[in-house]
């Protein structure tokens, strides 16, 4: 229950407003709240994650046909024989299946923002502190990410979503 003037909590029968003094006219209903900062930003985060997760599903994909095809054959295009091609090769495909596998659970993390899973939370975290190194969108969406879901009372409010999703 919240003061319509100033937004600070009051109690059921209070006539005034601790803080600001405005009468209480009526009962002073929960609703009156105004929705809170996770529930205000969830669908935003779950649409961000799935997109730069396509983005990265794009990039690891180009990554894997270089790999295969460009660094597989230099020695056929010419390149001179101290080039490393086999590693450069793995090192590459390794790099490549990494972003695609960083791209799953970052579309896992997006569905589940959406859906208010309950695990969906922590994916998210764990990726956003993984994205901190990808200047400069991984960066944005990494901080906005810790912004909206890692405070205490983000948490509780999460679950709170959760389970009146599920009632």
């Amino acid at each position: 229950m919240f003061c319509d003037g100033c937004g600070t909590a009051v109690q059921a029968g209070q006539a005034f407003c601790s803080k600001c003094g405005k009468q209480i006219v009526g009962p002073v209903l929960a609703s009156q709240s105004s929705s809170g900062r996770v529930q205000q930003h969830v669908h935003l985060l779950g649409i961000l994650w799935l997109a730069i997760s396509a983005f990265n599903a794009v990039a690891g994909l180009i990554l894997l046909v270089l790999a295969n095809t460009l660094f597989a054959h230099l020695h056929e295009m010419g390149a001179p024989p101290q080039v490393p091609s086999g590693f450069l090769s793995a090192l590459i495909s390794t790099i490549g299946m990494i972003v695609l596998a960083k791209s799953a659970f970052g579309f896992l993390a997006g569905w589940g923002l959406l859906q208010r899973e309950p695990w969906a939370r922590i994916i998210a975290l764990v990726l956003a502190f993984i994205s901190l190194f990808n200047i400069p969108l991984g960066t944005a969406i990494g901080v906005y990410t810790m912004w909206v879901l890692l405070p205490g009372q983000s948490q509780q409010e999460y679950d709170a979503m959760v389970v009146a999703r599920a009632a």
